[in-house]
């Protein structure tokens, strides 16, 4: 039996056929009613009021939610718990943001960073075995904040802004990877206890990365490299737009800076394959 909170993220729907592809029984959890399948049982619920029922049967547990949900509902399990492995998702945030000039920024890394830690001291305490995984950039899904956002933009605009020459190195990820790592992980004993970085297949600056994403939409690359101080004035005369709320001066000088992570050890323990980033469907 296999355990999927999160299920409708941008891996998770990648997840579930992969789970059900590979013989297991999949109770899915997501705050989004769907239906069933004679694959896959659906739980709708609000993961901050949930208590997780596990039956019997030795089970598993892929906890794609955001981490910091993830302690509570392990602390709710009883000391006998027939679950017997965790594999769940953090993210590179907590290295790349815990420095940031952005208060907002520095927080998210240090609630990933606290999570960790508490998600991993939970499995110990009712001795189960987990897993950890840190994603770079994620895409694939079309719903992501990142690549689908640039490509949104492109559509909308017909050119994209970059600040200075966007010479930031970048690995994006695909999320049907990391699903596939899941599954990859669970078979692998060397994977146990262990964290990993998980980058995608390809290491590109910012700006090829955009080159790559105008290519993917057919149309001819416009970049407009602009200085930081104008465009520091336009975040902040549109962040009060929804559509860039998500947008900050940290995360617009990052477009300059190299956040790259060594997947080795990913490789080397369960064989993590990912995909290059250019000449691949990217999902929007």
């Amino acid at each position: 039996m296999a355990y999927v909170t999160g299920a409708t993220s941008q891996i998770g729907r990648f997840l579930l056929p992969r789970l059900c592809n590979a013989g297991f029984t999949v109770t899915a959890i997501s705050r989004q009613n769907q239906s069933h399948s004679a694959e896959v049982i659906w739980q709708q619920a609000d993961l901050q009021t949930f208590s997780l029922a596990i039956n019997q049967q030795q089970s598993l547990l892929f906890h794609i939610a955001p981490l910091p949900l993830l302690p509570p509902l392990l602390a709710q399990l009883p000391k006998n718990t027939s679950l017997t492995r965790v594999i769940a998702f953090s993210s590179t945030s907590a290295l790349t943001k815990a420095a940031s000039p952005e208060p907002r920024e520095r927080k998210i890394a240090a609630q990933l960073t606290e999570a960790e830690t508490a998600s991993i001291a939970a499995c110990q305490v009712h001795n189960i075995a987990w897993t950890l995984f840190r994603p770079t950039l994620i895409y694939g899904c079309g719903i992501d904040k990142n690549v689908t956002f640039i490509a949104q933009f492109i559509r909308r605009k017909g050119f994209f802004l970059l600040v200075g020459q966007g010479t930031g190195l970048r690995q994006p990820v695909h999320a049907d990877d990391l699903a596939a790592a899941c599954v990859q992980a669970y078979q692998s004993k060397a994977a146990l206890n262990k964290t990993y970085n998980l980058s995608g297949g390809q290491t590109l600056s910012y700006r090829d990365m955009v080159t790559n994403i105008f290519h993917q939409l057919g149309k001819k690359p416009r970049i407009i490299a602009i200085p930081l101080p104008v465009f520091n004035l336009m975040v902040r005369c549109i962040t009060w737009l929804p559509a860039y709320a998500h947008l900050s001066a940290a995360m617009i000088m990052r477009m300059n800076q190299d956040l790259c992570f060594d997947k080795t050890a990913a490789c080397q323990d369960f064989g993590y394959n990912p995909r290059t980033f250019s000449d691949n469907d990217m999902g929007f």
